[in-house]
């Protein structure tokens, strides 16, 4: 498993493995797909983007950016994304170890999750086992697919 910075010919499998999960609706905020425009265009504009790439195929990918400007720029924000066949093979993992040097090395001082569905308990567990610590809970914070609410636990690891 080779983890590295994305280039133009991964955006085709980024898209699909980014819209699986807005589709599977239990875990980004986002409810519309990204395109192929869209998606080359949202994944240019973040501080830096990680590609797991497995016997040269994409399997997974992170997005790293601030989580706000200014006094509060030096906290960023990540979001990961693993292709539904390849879960459970600790690629989750592997990207997140690989956004927390690059965020250091980009300057951050903090990565803060802002809404971790409460029920996505490997996230959580991963989060947690890496170092991250737990805010507090945000009920209802976060509108599953079906349309019911869960709650969201934001989480921080200082870099």
């Amino acid at each position: 498993m080779l983890i590295r910075q994305y280039q133009e010919g991964d955006l085709p499998d980024m898209i699909n493995i980014w819209n699986g999960i807005v589709e599977e609706g239990n875990a980004f905020p986002y409810e519309e797909p990204l395109d192929k425009s869209g998606g080359a265009d949202f994944f240019r504009a973040q501080s830096y983007c990680g590609v797991a790439e497995d016997h040269g195929a994409i399997v997974g990918l992170y997005t790293l950016h601030p989580n706000n400007i200014g006094r509060c720029g030096h906290i960023c924000n990540a979001s990961y994304a693993v292709s539904a066949e390849c879960r459970g093979r600790h690629i989750g993992e592997q990207l997140v170890k690989d956004c927390l040097s690059n965020a250091k090395r980009l300057g951050f001082l903090v990565l803060q999750f802002n809404a971790v569905v409460e029920s996505n308990i490997h996230a959580r567990h991963l989060y947690e086992r890496l170092g991250f610590i737990q805010l507090g809970t945000i009920p209802n914070g976060f509108k599953m697919k079906d349309g019911h609410y869960e709650n969201i636990c934001p989480y921080y690891r200082e870099l």
